[in-house]
């Protein structure tokens, strides 16, 4: 079994940083591409940031230039360093990870969320 677990949420002012943490632990060989996702009230899930396990990185356009997405293949770890944040930035933010079994499935597991609040 496969878990992940994010840390990091929190309420932060207009214009603070916030950087997530997403650690992956359970028994598998190896771990694809890494990505984090958000869903504010009444709106449906988004695609944030993604890095592959080469560390090629791909962000949503409302992102870029704020946003960083990295990881730690040694500690099956991806971050989310967040810059300039904005009120619509408020969301839950959940952690994606394409796993490889040992048999070698791909399966994409989620993380249980953390809440991102953005308010004076």
């Amino acid at each position: 079994q496969v878990q992940l677990v994010e840390s990091g949420g929190g309420l932060v002012q207009p214009g603070g940083s916030l950087r997530l943490s997403c650690a992956a632990s359970g028994s598998f060989l190896s771990i694809n591409a890494m990505g984090w996702y958000r869903q504010a009230p009444g709106k449906q899930r988004e695609l944030v940031a993604g890095i592959t396990s080469y560390g090629t990185t791909d962000y949503a356009d409302s992102m870029k230039g704020r946003f960083t997405i990295s990881r730690d293949n040694a500690k099956n770890t991806v971050y989310l360093q967040m810059n300039s944040l904005k009120p619509e930035d408020t969301a839950v933010y959940y952690c994606n990870a394409d796993v490889r079994n040992y048999y070698g499935f791909v399966q994409g597991y989620w993380g249980q969320g953390t809440q991102v609040t953005v308010s004076l």
